[in-house]
């Protein structure tokens, strides 16, 4: 305690971030202050050299408190700089007793140019600043299938560069266009068209309507596949928001946040209100071992989905908290202005419209939050957690493997396990350069530490592989100053040899401090395998995929007259098939004329 004790007594008054480390220097929390001196003591009692937890505190910061054996401090220009600094160290460095929120997505908008002779409906998450452009969203699922809906039920455009071709397609012998690229509509008529777009994009109960009408007709005509994917589609948009019938007379353009959570679990509902209707919604499942402080989800939670979104083209003109201080509201408020060189309210209201759509969010947010019971998957990770020793459960995992065929065609696979489900869309491909399993699984794993400052680290990397690869793993994260927590999965060795295919050889699970071989039917067991097995999956079909698509590139070199030994010569240069591909003639010959 000497250390803490010496810390304290030299504190800074300046802004900055601070950091509270158990005596295994195991980091515990990470936080901001405007006056680091005052907001460090605040959370210490000091008697005759004597430090205990400042009894006005709440249990879980008392109980934090306790542990801390050393502070680290960061100095930074201003309260704003802090923020920010907090957030990224946060979601890269993990805390234990900090509040970890995902990274919120850019949600995707439909917009439509009406500076163009024919507009058609298009998805972007990048913002177009022109004149004449109209945008609808932000949607947090469904845009695709609006969009899809709308280019079957009207004979729009079908493609951005299909009034260049002056013919026409296939889409106008199927009535799907009206081909103005050959002028069989006037500008004036497709502008009805467009106008009438606009309008079903704007009210999805008639979008649904008409999409209805579609499957019932398809359905008497006896085409029942199709009617099929119109009964889908209508799903999908259906669910889109399901606060629909919230349409308030006045066109508020709204942000809503609410935050519900107790014991170690909790949900954050968000909905996006346009033009005084909700226009979509989402909602974040959260877990922590420590209990929940509300002031500092919501404050991660904005913070989160404001600098994914940095230019939204429909800026709400106000954002509505369920919860949160005066001082993290004032912080919040700051923050914003700053982000976007705008005044946006942030509040919390007391009464009217605003705090009926408050009580609904928090009302959906409850409704989820009981619908969360312990599930058997939650028991397994729960029982997995306490087996390998983890300092928390893995709500994230990431799975890496590795594939080659002699050498070549080397390739890496990342998979994703979230909320007890794969998320594909955060899976990732390498192409790796490594002579050997080691150097490849050494070079994947750095790669993607490089990336934690844009893809926060998970709380659990599995590796496939045996000792060797979770200590290359260790070894990485410790440079990389990230606490990531590491097990990896084998055969069991006979005779040296692996016998993955035979299957004889048992799984081994090895942690940093041990080794389990479990029974074939022990649930932890078959979790693990089933992680293991779907990362080797991905990275046997990248491998595969890749292996392939070489073959196509030497095939096509062969027919230039280049033999095999040319390509290994040119690949061995240029490194590979792209590249050789945009060499001129005089490289490839001058590399080709060189003795080994």
């Amino acid at each position: 305690m000497a250390d803490l004790l010496s810390s304290l007594k030299n504190l800074s008054s300046s802004s900055g971030v601070y950091q509270y480390f158990d005596k295994n220097r195991q980091l515990l929390y990470i936080g901001k202050a405007k006056n680091l001196k005052k907001r460090i003591k605040s959370y210490f009692s000091v008697r005759n050299n004597e430090i205990t937890p400042n009894p006005r505190a709440s249990l879980r910061v008392q109980m934090m408190v306790k542990q801390i054996a050393f502070l680290e401090t960061i100095l930074v220009e201003n309260e704003q700089d802090a923020l920010i600094l907090e957030n990224s160290l946060i979601k890269q460095l993990k805390p234990k007793y900090n509040i970890l929120l995902r990274d919120d997505k850019t949600y995707p908008y439909i917009y439509m140019d009406f500076s163009i002779d024919f507009p058609i409906p298009l998805i972007t998450r990048k913002i177009l600043k022109q004149p004449g452009v109209k945008y609808f969203g932000p949607f947090t699922s469904g845009a695709k299938d609006i969009l899809d809906s709308l280019y079957e039920l009207l004979p729009l455009v079908q493609k951005k560069n299909c009034i260049k071709d002056k013919k026409a397609c296939m889409f106008y012998q199927i009535e799907r266009c009206k081909a103005p690229c050959e002028d069989k509509i006037t500008k004036e008529e497709y502008l009805k068209i467009a106008k009438e777009c606009l309008e079903m994009i704007e009210n999805k109960d008639r979008l649904i309507k008409e999409l209805e009408l579609k499957m019932e007709c398809l359905s008497s005509n006896l085409r029942f596949e199709e009617a099929l994917i119109y009964r889908d589609r209508i799903a999908k948009i259906q669910k889109i928001a399901p606060f629909t019938c919230m349409d308030l007379a006045k066109l508020y353009d709204l942000d809503i946040f609410a935050f519900y959570g107790g014991n170690n679990k909790a949900v954050l509902v968000k909905m996006f209100m346009r033009g005084g209707k909700i226009i979509s919604s989402a909602f974040e499942k959260i877990h922590s071992l420590n209990g929940f402080d509300t002031d500092e989800a919501m404050k991660q939670a904005i913070i989160n989905h404001y600098q994914s979104q940095s230019h939204l083209p429909l800026m709400p003109e106000q954002i509505l908290l369920s919860a949160c201080s005066n001082e993290t509201l004032k912080e919040l408020q700051e923050f914003i202005s700053h982000q976007y060189s705008k005044k946006i309210a942030l509040n919390i209201p007391k009464k009217g419209d605003k705090l009926a759509l408050i009580e609904i969010a928090m009302k959906n947010a409850q409704e989820i939050f009981s619908q969360e019971k312990t599930s058997n998957e939650d028991r397994i990770l729960e029982e997995a957690r306490s087996l390998f020793n983890l300092e928390c459960v893995p709500y994230r995992v990431e799975i890496f493997d590795t594939s080659h065929h002699s050498n070549s065609q080397c390739v890496g696979g990342m998979v994703v396990y979230e909320n007890n489900a794969f998320q594909k869309n955060s899976y990732r491909r390498y192409h790796l350069k490594g002579s050997n399993e080691y150097d490849q699984m050494s070079e994947l794993l750095t790669r993607r530490a490089l990336d934690f400052a844009k893809e926060p680290p998970p709380n659990l990397w599995v590796i496939d592989g045996g000792r060797a690869q979770l200590n290359i793993a260790l070894e990485i994260l410790k440079s990389s100053g990230s606490f990531v927590e590491v097990i990896a999965i084998s055969k069991e060795k006979r005779d040296s040899k692996a016998y993955r295919s035979k299957g004889g050889a048992k799984d081994i699970i090895h942690t940093p401090s041990n080794t389990f071989k479990l029974l074939p039917s022990d649930k932890r067991l078959q979790w693990v395998q089933k992680l293991r097995d779907e990362s080797h999956r991905y990275a046997i079909n990248f491998h595969r995929s890749t292996k392939l698509k070489n073959m196509k590139q030497i095939a096509l070199l062969k027919e230039k007259g280049i033999g095999e030994a040319s390509v290994k010569k040119l690949l061995d240069y240029f490194g590979s098939f792209e590249a050789i591909e945009k060499a001129s003639e005089q490289e490839k010959n001058a590399v080709l004329r060189k003795r080994k």
